[in-house]
């Protein structure tokens, strides 16, 4: 298989360690998810999320052209950014790297996930 960075793939959890999870995706190629790339928030274990074993849809964020290595992400899976703007009538109009005045957000985002952040916080420190 001809793996390209952006290309969704799914594979088995093969291995887990406190700092990622080894998944097989196949064709003896193995990638590496990052425990900051497990989940969009807080990760208190990682062995809560994940088992050997276990089936994953992920998206290829990296291949080290040198070593081969392959780095993946479930955190980007879980979210459809396409239809989030749609449904808040995202039109682009000039392109601004720096800011998304379009959306008007503000706090918005961070207030929405606060309480879930601090949620895995006291689960972390209980």
């Amino acid at each position: 298989m001809n793996l390209k960075v952006g290309m969704k793939v799914s594979g088995v959890v093969t291995g887990i360690q406190p700092y990622g999870v080894f998944v097989d995706i196949g064709e003896h190629q193995q990638g590496l998810i990052h425990i900051s790339e497990c989940h969009s928030g807080y990760v208190a274990d990682i062995y809560r999320l994940f088992k050997v074993g276990q089936p994953v849809n992920a998206l290829i964020i990296d291949i080290d052209e040198y070593s081969g290595k392959i780095s993946l992400s479930t955190r980007t899976t879980s979210v459809n950014y396409s239809v989030l703007l749609h449904a808040r009538g995202f039109k682009p109009r000039k392109i601004h790297y720096w800011t998304n005045y379009q959306l008007s957000l503000g706090f918005k985002s961070i207030a929405r996930s606060k309480k879930q952040w601090l949620s895995d916080a006291r689960i972390f420190f209980e």
